[in-house]
């Protein structure tokens, strides 16, 4: 178990309870979770740490919205970000602390401006059903999710230029995530990133997931997504800037 404040301790819980919440509710607040992570515990170890937690929150996720998953979408994806996710072990291999820490942050600076990009360009204009941009989202959300936890955002902004309705959304959320995570286990073993240390704390921590895997579930229907957009996006933004800086 790691050592660490209560102020620590109380960052680390509150990054999990956004962890639960980013499954059944609003995808971005996982992305600020990553970050908070990142902050508190050694860059390299937080992605191998947050990993079992990550997959706690996949099977609420699924047992929630296993019916509404679009299979057709999410197979074509799946071999490129397969793709991805050797990428970013091959970089995890071989990369330090702070170069992870600092390349986390700029995965966090990326996909904020992929989103402003993407919100400009408007609902008529997606690209999202043309195969080559569905094999970069996907090599993208394979690197980027084996590196540092982060393809929330991407898998997001794809899907929703997709068109998918609400709970199409979330069932294709919620099997992408746990296929990939769930992929990523045997590579972040070999790279030393999932002890018995990393699956103690899981083991410790897991009920905060949970809590927050509810509270998705039970207020998002009653969320204002605009607000909660921009205030998932500033925290984001800070939390990449202090990763860089």
């Amino acid at each position: 178990m790691p050592s660490l404040d209560l102020v620590q301790w109380a960052v680390l819980l509150f990054s999990l309870v956004l962890v639960g919440f980013s499954k059944t509710g609003v995808s971005g607040t996982g992305t600020v979770a990553v970050a908070l992570f990142a902050l508190v515990l050694p860059t390299k170890s937080s992605t191998g740490t947050l990993l079992p937690l990550l997959l706690v929150g996949d099977v609420v996720a699924v047992a929630s919205y296993r019916r509404h998953a679009d299979w057709p979408r999410l197979l074509r994806l799946l071999p490129w970000v397969a793709i991805g996710v050797v990428a970013g072990a091959v970089v995890v291999r071989w990369a330090d602390d702070t170069q992870m820490r600092r390349l986390i942050g700029a995965i966090l600076l990326v996909i904020i401006a992929v989103h402003f990009w993407n919100r400009r360009r408007g609902p008529g204009a997606s690209l999202a059903h043309h195969w080559p941009v569905a094999a970069l989202a996907g090599i993208f959300a394979g690197f980027t999710t084996m590196t540092a936890n982060a393809a929330g955002p991407i898998m997001a902004l794809y899907l929703l230029a997709a068109g998918l309705p609400m709970l199409g959304f979330l069932g294709t959320s919620a099997w992408f995530f746990l296929t990939i995570n769930a992929f990523k286990v045997p590579f972040s073993v070999a790279l030393g990133l999932i002890t018995p240390a990393t699956l103690a704390f899981a083991a410790v921590t897991a009920p905060a997931v949970l809590a927050g895997a509810a509270a998705g579930r039970a207020i998002i229907a009653h969320i204002d997504r605009t607000w909660f957009e921009r205030v998932t996006l500033a925290l984001t933004l800070l939390a990449a800037l202090r990763l860089l800086y």
